[in-house]
């Protein structure tokens, strides 16, 4: 089983995750001859040469003593890839494989899964991942359902879902106000034989025990017949309900962002010879200008590693540049896969007004529900949601925000998105009036974006 995060001791190596770190120990103790006989009879010769290819076919030329502590999220990942192909299993687990790796390192768990033999259970939003499999559970609050076929062939079935979900609706609506307008008829029939009973008792055409036994009649057939509208009235409104349930499940979330009303020619961002990073002595980003004009969409790519996060850190503030100078001109979010925008000790509601000061409390929950935490769910903290909902309430916060940010600057957005959550997310964007500088592997994600340009670092 590969877990979405490693759970590592301070120090752990890369022989510790793939777990040989004592078998390695005998080798390097037989090669300079202080093994005993019974560690050379269970020595495993061929272990660094299988250890070795483990690695490289997942993109890792390293040392197996490597501590993890010094590696990247996604160099972990490709790690635990190579702790899987080493141990040679039959079946995979897989949670959440490319979150946090490269397009190399997905490539490398695609490449991975095509070339198993064995079989393999993945958990994933990744559509690319999604793509090599066979078949697809769902899991929502209906239950799980399976749709065999690829990502491609879900989307289809989903959408037919969708559409056949619609027409249900508007098939029990109809029945209900047919139902309805039959009622009203019916109370408009009873009132006219009414009124004509009464001026005819009025009268006194008809002996009295005859007209008290068609009132009697009329009465007995008007209760049945209104119990019956009643019965049908109930099961029609319980039809319009069921269906209507099932609309809101099925239904895309919707994300709506105010116009920004960015002019095409506003700079909005300038970087001029900018050099710096965490270390003086070896800054990762070198010499870098750049300049973002209106509402351009700039994707930053490269491996992990080389430097991405640190500049969306320069460009923002949060770290100095040791040379250079950075120039941001508009209003600005930033959001990164974590949300760590939001406060965990405060309400969702409160760290919307802290994030928008001249919102209020109306304006908080109007704008929480349109990313679907409406009423009590506006109170809820941050440490309480998922990975998914936490960055749904910060894209909320962020977004909501009067007047909306200028630029948005996107930090790995989808990777802890459900799959409804990245429809939504991509058509928001596409809606979008403002800058966007994003960094993200999900190729299906930038197929989306259509960014402008694409800058790359660590070349």
């Amino acid at each position: 089983m590969m877990r979405q995060e490693a759970m590592i001791r301070p120090d752990d190596t890369i022989a510790d995750l793939l777990g040989v770190r004592t078998a390695l120990a005998v080798i390097d103790r037989a090669e300079v001859g202080l093994a005993d006989a019974d560690e050379l009879a269970d020595a495993d010769w061929t272990l660094p040469s299988r250890l070795e290819a483990a690695l490289m076919r997942c993109g890792l030329s390293t040392d197996p003593q490597t501590p993890l502590a010094t590696l990247s999220g996604g160099q972990r990942s490709r790690a635990a890839l190579a702790a899987l192909i080493l141990a040679e299993p039959d079946f995979l687990l897989l949670d959440e494989p490319t979150n946090n790796l490269d397009r190399e390192g997905r490539r490398a768990v695609i490449d991975l899964l095509r070339g198993w033999s064995g079989g393999a259970i993945v958990v994933s939003h990744d559509r690319e991942l999604l793509e090599e499999m066979d078949a697809i559970i769902e899991l929502t609050s209906l239950g799980a359902t399976r749709y065999g076929g690829n990502y491609s062939a879900f989307r289809q079935c989903k959408d037919s879902e969708l559409e056949a979900a619609a027409r249900d609706l508007a098939h029990a609506e109809k029945a209900l106000s047919d139902v309805a307008r039959r009622a009203q008829q019916a109370r408009e029939r009873k009132a006219r034989k009414d009124s004509a009973g009464h001026r005819a008792r009025a009268k006194g055409d008809q002996p009295k025990i005859l007209m008290d036994a068609a009132k009697g009649r009329a009465e007995a057939s008007g209760g049945a017949g209104a119990r019956l509208r009643d019965a049908r009235r109930e099961a029609a409104g319980e039809a319009v309900s069921t269906a209507r349930k099932k609309i809101e499940i099925l239904q895309p979330l919707s994300m709506d962002i105010p116009p920004t009303d960015l002019a095409p020619g506003r700079t909005v961002l300038r970087l001029d010879g900018v050099t710096g990073g965490y270390d003086p002595a070896r800054p990762i980003i070198k010499d870098l200008s750049l300049t973002v004009t209106g509402p351009e969409r700039i994707a930053i790519s490269g491996p992990n590693g080389s430097g991405k996060t640190t500049l969306l850190k320069i460009i923002t503030g949060q770290i100095m540049p040791q040379y250079g100078r950075v120039e941001l001109t508009v209003p600005f979010a930033l959001l990164d896969q974590h949300a760590g925008l939001l406060d965990p000790s405060s309400t969702l509601r409160n760290n919307f007004l802290h994030l928008n000061p001249t919102a209020d409390r109306h304006m908080a929950h109007a704008a929480l529900a349109r990313f679907r935490f409406r009423a009590a769910d506006a109170l809820r903290h941050p440490s309480e949601l998922s990975g998914g909902e936490r960055l749904r309430a910060g894209l909320a916060c962020a977004l909501g925000a009067m007047p909306p940010p200028m630029l948005l600057i996107l930090d790995e957005p989808t990777n802890h998105l459900d799959l409804d959550g990245m429809n939504a997310l991509e058509t928001a964007l596409a809606a979008y009036d403002g800058a966007v500088l994003v960094i993200s592997h999900d190729s299906a994600f930038l197929r989306s974006l259509a960014p402008d340009r694409t800058v790359h670092l660590g070349e």
